[in-house]
């Protein structure tokens, strides 16, 4: 995927005067070895940050060496103006951590109480109005903070991405889909750039790339994806020619942005006009990391960009649709998982979840599309179960008063045949009645959500905690009350 940010992480030491400064400098290159051995390449700062003038020295270091993260560690106490200023100047993806001692046989003179200046630390950031991200228990060992820098990666991945992201969308969110709503405002404040089109502006570019030599190129491309799933392959050509229009528009509307994502138009007229759905292209870019959000779901496409950064692999974005019929329930789930009735449920959507992540795939007809329009021009959904296995269910969100919100929920795709149509599966959360009730319908969130394929819920909660979002749901046990859950139900 070259649609996301490489990480170069630079770690400096910073140090009290009162404390000699060669146990922060040994610290760290304990640190740095510790870290090398299990993870590979990180820059050792060789500047050890005691006042201002060290700091500046240290920052031009890291600068030159192109890291675009930072690692302030804090070997004894720390001096926490120089520290601070040295996070605030760096400008990008910054992470605080400290030593912990190392053995009862030196108190005295190896003793650097960086337990103390964590504190110290993290009231200058609050100070200086300075986001950093500070691990749950952020003092330990060479090892264990080796570690935690490595738990820092996604987060720093998912700043880095979004400052340099470019979301572009097409038309306006069909009639009747108020609940994906928009404010661009909160996008301005994590840093993303939004370039709004008319579908008019995408069919005429569609128009013009009817003859595009390349198109044979990408048919074959999709023959080789579908094997024996072309079960349609007189809407290739078409797809392809949509496929490229997309990423030449890409590429002339990316600008100064190096990263794009797309929410995209896909209906009522989208059919019709074009003559297909755009679904299995949409799978097919957010296969290659530029998710393409369906019905122009802008939030559903940076919570899927989100998903891409941390995860470095497919997403897709689901309806979270319909409940699983009891018969179902008792046939294939009941005691052979762990899983009530209300735990589960069928994540779907048209067709637009990527090859790579369905059981077995075709490409068919929109159904519920040919309802009411003629069934030729419905052609172009992926359809097919999705891979069992575990995912992580998520969407960050800006409310219609402009309040960012998010909710993490870790999960699996069971094994269950879903006899149902669509790029579908039955799904299972622990606690998602209660989570459907108290943080979907309660906090507003669409029924639209992203979904990484793994267990993400610590990266993505820190992620959303960084970007400073408050309201962040998750499915909380048995025994752990919602706000405004009914104690006695």
């Amino acid at each position: 995927m070259n649609n996301i940010p490489e990480i170069k992480v630079g770690v400096v030491a910073v140090s009290r005067d009162c404390f000699p400064m060669t146990l922060s400098e040994t610290r760290r290159k304990a640190l740095v070895a510790a870290y090398e051995k299990k993870y590979g390449e990180i820059y050792e700062c060789p500047t050890c940050v005691e006042n201002e003038l060290h700091m500046r020295k240290a920052l031009s270091e890291v600068r030159a060496a192109g890291c675009n993260a930072l690692v302030v560690y804090l070997g004894n106490f720390g001096p926490e103006s120089s520290e601070t200023l040295l996070a605030k100047e760096f400008g990008g993806p910054v992470m605080f951590v400290a030593a912990a001692e190392e053995t009862q046989k030196d108190l005295i003179q190896g003793r650097g109480d960086a337990y103390c200046g964590m504190l110290n630390a993290s009231y200058n950031l609050s100070l200086r109005n300075i986001r950093a991200y500070i691990p749950e228990y952020p003092v330990g060992t060479a090892e264990e903070c080796a570690d935690m820098i490595r738990e820092f990666l996604p987060v720093a991945r998912t700043v880095v991405a979004l400052k340099n992201l470019k979301i572009i969308s097409f038309g306006p969110r069909p009639q009747d889909f108020l609940a994906c709503n928009a404010p661009i405002k909160r996008l301005y404040d994590l840093g993303v750039e939004i370039e709004e089109n008319s579908e008019l502006d995408l069919f005429e570019s569609f128009k013009n790339h009817e003859d595009d030599e390349r198109i044979p190129d990408v048919v074959k491309e999709m023959e080789e994806d579908l094997g024996a799933g072309n079960k349609k392959p007189e809407v290739l050509a078409r797809l392809a020619q949509y496929e490229l229009t997309l990423l030449d528009w890409v590429e002339a509307h990316r600008g100064s942005r190096p990263y794009v994502a797309i929410a995209g138009k896909c209906w009522p007229a989208f059919q019709t006009q074009f003559g297909f759905v755009p679904c299995y292209v949409n799978g097919r870019l957010t296969a290659k990391g530029i998710p393409v959000s369906c019905e122009v779901d802008i939030y559903g496409a940076l919570s899927e960009y989100i998903g891409t950064v941390v995860s470095q692999d497919t997403v897709t974005l689901l309806d979270i649709n319909n409940t699983v019929p009891a018969d179902m329930y008792e046939e294939s789930i009941k005691g052979r998982c762990e899983y009530s009735h209300k735990d589960t449920f069928m994540g779907f959507h048209c067709g637009n979840t990527a090859s790579g992540k369905l059981v077995s795939c075709e490409i068919k007809y929109q159904l519920i599309m040919a309802r009411t329009l003629p069934e030729v021009s419905t052609q172009g959904t992926l359809e097919g179960d999705i891979v069992p296995g575990d995912i992580t269910f998520f969407r960050l969100q800006s409310t219609a008063d402009a309040k960012l919100r998010a909710y993490v929920a870790e999960g699996e795709v069971l094994p269950v045949a879903t006899r149902s149509f669509g790029g579908i599966g039955v799904f299972a959360i622990p606690e998602m009645g209660r989570f459907y009730r108290h943080v979907l319908i309660e906090k507003n969130f669409p029924h639209h959500g992203a979904v990484a394929f793994g267990h993400y819920g610590k990266a993505l909660f820190n992620v959303f905690r960084y970007l400073g979002v408050e309201d962040i749901g998750f499915n909380q046990p048995k025994g752990m009350l919602y706000p405004g859950e009914n104690p006695f139900a």
